[in-house]
């Protein structure tokens, strides 16, 4: 992008906005946003950070595969950290020398709020798009965040109230999800399209998308489906492969247990609304499978120091999964640390398949999520948000 502000052959100028994503997430719904600014600010230049669906949307990208390797969580390695460093320097210079109209940070919060500081300091407004889980850790970011952001645009229905009174905007606009999340067919259509019988129950297994979640959750739960069908033979399991998740680092997790798993690749809404019962990684997952209604049980196990720290870090957060969070009462049962084994989770799924009330319960539940996020248009509404800024 040259310096200085490009213009139209109308001699206009156009309209800059830089924006940052840093995940799969993040680079979905940045797409999102980027259609609904086109839609409202006419000839507005986008670039920036972001993967595929960012570029398919129009924005031009600065930074090269760095996005991909944020997105498959390699801040684990050397490798990916001098990537992520050297982006952060071309984007800092971006702001720092050209001083686009607007920066709008999506999500990605120990990279983004860094560069919120750089945008703050060169005098660039920034939009915040689903800011930091503030609510979650390290409250103390609430301040920080202040200082750098002029606007939030947010996603879950208590987050504005943690910035009451801190002098900045912060505006619930609904969760991006309830757009993107939908079934397409019946539940028959859906088991066949995966390889599965309509005839039997489902299980699905959603044990996460970076190979340190695969080598945490995928055993125990291989190890809970096979408590399942001892219980029930006719029980059919599912697993659903991550884009970022090889077969290669699926397949000794599968040879090492005696019981029959579908692999399902691609985008698994439909198959997630046909099954019975979800066993699921905490994560964005679980609010997918409360918007696609499916009974679930919520899991989430790290390494015993990560979750030292984490204990260190975390204030007031009575639950771990967001269907849970959302409305302030367990709706679905979870389960965290030395509660994740093979018999606890079986346990749980065996009540939501076998006992009616319970799985009504959670059904119920689960419809009080959808209420809470919001009627949709998320992005939309980000845009209306970041066309306003740069008037």
């Amino acid at each position: 992008m040259d310096a200085g502000r490009a213009r139209t052959l109308a001699g206009a100028v156009t309209p800059r906005v830089l924006l940052v994503a840093g995940e799969a997430s993040g680079d979905l719904h940045g797409a999102d946003f980027v259609r609904a600014l086109r839609a409202k600010v006419e000839a507005v230049h986008v670039s920036g950070m972001g993967g595929a669906a960012l570029q398919a949307a129009g924005m031009e990208l600065l930074v090269d595969d760095v996005a991909d390797t944020a997105m498959v969580g390699t801040f684990e390695g050397w490798g990916g950290l001098r990537k992520l460093w050297q982006a952060y320097r071309t984007l800092a210079r971006v702001l720092r020398d050209e001083r686009p109209d607007l920066c709008v940070l999506i999500d990605f919060p120990d990279f983004n709020v860094r560069l919120a500081r750089v945008a703050h300091r060169a005098g660039v407004p920034v939009l915040y798009y689903i800011g930091p889980q503030v609510w979650a850790w390290r409250r103390g970011r609430v301040r920080t965040i202040a200082r750098r952001v002029d606007r939030l645009a947010l996603v879950f229905p208590f987050e504005p109230e943690l910035y009451r009174g801190r002098g900045l905007a912060a505006e619930f606009v609904g969760h991006p999800l309830l757009d993107r999340v939908h079934r397409t067919s019946d539940r028959p259509t859906a088991l066949r399209a995966a390889g599965l019988d309509p005839a039997r129950r489902t299980v699905v297994l959603l044990p996460g998308s970076r190979r340190a979640e695969i080598a945490n959750m995928l055993p125990v739960f291989l190890a809970a489906a096979r408590r399942l069908v001892a219980r029930d033979p006719r029980l059919q399991i599912a697993l659903v492969r991550a884009h970022t998740v090889s077969a290669e680092q699926l397949a000794p997790h599968l040879a090492a247990v005696d019981v029959a798993v579908q692999v399902v690749d691609g985008a698994p809404y439909d198959l997630i609304a046909a099954a019975d019962v979800a066993l699921v990684k905490s994560g964005t997952s679980t609010l997918e499978c409360a918007l696609l209604e499916c009974p679930m049980v919520i899991a989430y196990r790290v390494s015993p120091v990560t979750a030292m720290v984490g204990r260190l870090l975390v204030r007031g957060v009575r639950h771990i999964g967001l269907p849970n969070i959302v409305v302030g009462r367990t709706v679905v049962p979870e389960l965290f640390q030395g509660e994740v084994t093979a018999e606890g989770l079986a346990d749980a799924a065996w009540r939501l398949l076998d006992d009616a009330p319970a799985r009504h319960a959670v059904l119920a539940g689960l419809r009080e999520v959808r209420s809470r996020l919001g009627s949709g248009g998320a992005a939309e509404r980000a845009a209306a948000l970041a066309a306003e800024m740069m008037r």
